[in-house]
């Protein structure tokens, strides 16, 4: 097929881009006289063309959540995603021991048998077990363990191959073995949930961390007497960094500094996305404990911050106010860096001749007019009028999912 007048990052005029098998197989000028085929080709009508963001921890959307253990969630929650611009994530959650990880199972199952419409569920990410009761934020203790009580062995067979990340601590006594064993099974281990000093985060790099989560959340603050692991994190190139761009969890100055710290290359822009991300504000309940959301923000009802309800989207044009940064750069902060952390930056991530064709057509308010994963449309809205400009000047927002039913 052909996705023609096309806006695209850092390309001057219109192009269309041709898609055949899943991948981008050609870039050229939109050709203006060439007539469109009818249910082939699908035309942005000038409006903006970028790569399929990618969230590397998202909880859930849509009213739906991983932790549930339900297909059905899943599949919602990659529906919902699809239709906030997201084109792959990784379904991010917690242990339950309790319950023997049923919800892991059902996470590893949708991962190996995923069908139809949808962002593309790339693997699990495990904030935990192995993380610091200080610097629990919002995770319940029952959900941290030690290797002495829930072994990483166990944890991986439960994930049947589909453990992508893991969230730990590294000062913890044995944790060090632990992130070298998650090397050695290409899981990427990330520093978060940790209380770790400037040493103990050193250590953690030297024996394979390379990646952080939520940077700044749920660990030490950076002192000019106890640097702790922030500072460790800014001192190391080779670490990229999750940062929730709210500016809420951290502050817009902050944000700014870490980017100018850290680099364009190793931001790596997330959601932390809950259930309640597509609702409306209210009162929800995740991991059976109650949570309000605010304003694009979810605090269970004593206040402890626990994620986000924004879409990435929005969390990239945040990032974008508050650094200073190109759209393009911002872009490539939640999609192309997020690419690389998950060793999948020859395929995804950037509008080039033989990438996965994952794209999004944005409309001038940057909700979604179309998402394509591997060159097939998976959503579109409808009820549309195009205007020159490529707007949606009806306001309407009807969703239309193809290849699969939207679960509702």
């Amino acid at each position: 097929m052909r996705l023609r007048a096309c806006r695209l990052p850092g390309r001057l005029g219109l192009h269309e881009l041709i898609l055949e098998k899943g991948r981008i197989a050609a870039i050229q000028a939109d050709a203006t006289s060439a007539p469109d085929r009818p249910g082939v080709d699908l035309s942005a009508q000038g409006r903006l063309v970028t790569p399929g963001l990618i969230d590397v921890h998202t909880h859930g959307a849509g009213g739906a959540e991983v932790f549930s253990g339900s297909a059905v969630d899943l599949q919602r929650m990659a529906l919902t995603l699809a239709q906030q611009g997201v084109t792959a994530f990784l379904a991010t959650t917690i242990c339950h021991r309790q319950s023997g990880h049923a919800h892991l199972r059902s996470a590893a199952d949708f991962i190996n048998r995923q069908r139809g419409s949808g962002a593309r569920c790339l693997g699990i990410h495990l904030e935990g077990p192995y993380i610091s009761v200080k610097r629990r934020g919002g995770i319940d203790p029952a959900s941290i363990d030690s290797p002495a009580t829930q072994s990483l062995d166990e944890l991986l067979e439960i994930c049947a191959g589909g453990l992508r990340m893991m969230t730990l601590a590294p000062e913890l006594p044995g944790h060090l073995e632990l992130v070298e064993q998650l090397v050695r099974r290409r899981v990427i281990p990330s520093l978060g949930h940790t209380d770790a000093s400037y040493a103990q985060a050193v250590a953690g790099f030297t024996a394979g961390i390379q990646h952080v989560t939520h940077l700044f959340n749920a660990m030490p603050p950076l002192l000019h007497r106890a640097p702790g692991c922030v500072a460790a994190v800014f001192n190391h190139p080779a670490v990229t960094a999750q940062i929730i761009s709210d500016g809420v969890h951290v502050h817009a100055e902050i944000i700014n500094l870490s980017y100018r710290l850290l680099g364009a290359e190793r931001c790596v822009l997330i959601t932390d996305g809950m259930q309640a991300s597509g609702l409306p504000d209210g009162r929800y309940v995740y991991a059976g404990k109650e949570y309000e959301t605010r304003n694009g923000t979810a605090r269970y009802l004593d206040g402890t911050l626990i994620g986000s309800t924004l879409r990435l989207i929005e969390i990239a044009l945040r990032f974008r106010k508050y650094t200073g940064c190109s759209l393009e750069v911002a872009l490539e902060c939640a999609s192309m860096n997020p690419a690389r952390v998950l060793g999948l930056a020859d395929r995804k991530g950037a509008i080039r001749p033989g990438y996965d064709a994952d794209l999004v057509v944005w409309n001038d308010d940057f909700s979604v007019y179309a998402t394509l994963i591997n060159g097939e449309v998976v959503y579109r809205q409808r009820g549309l009028t195009q205007d020159a400009g490529g707007g949606n000047s009806s306001g309407e927002n009807d969703a239309v999912f193809h290849g699969a039913d939207s679960g509702s």
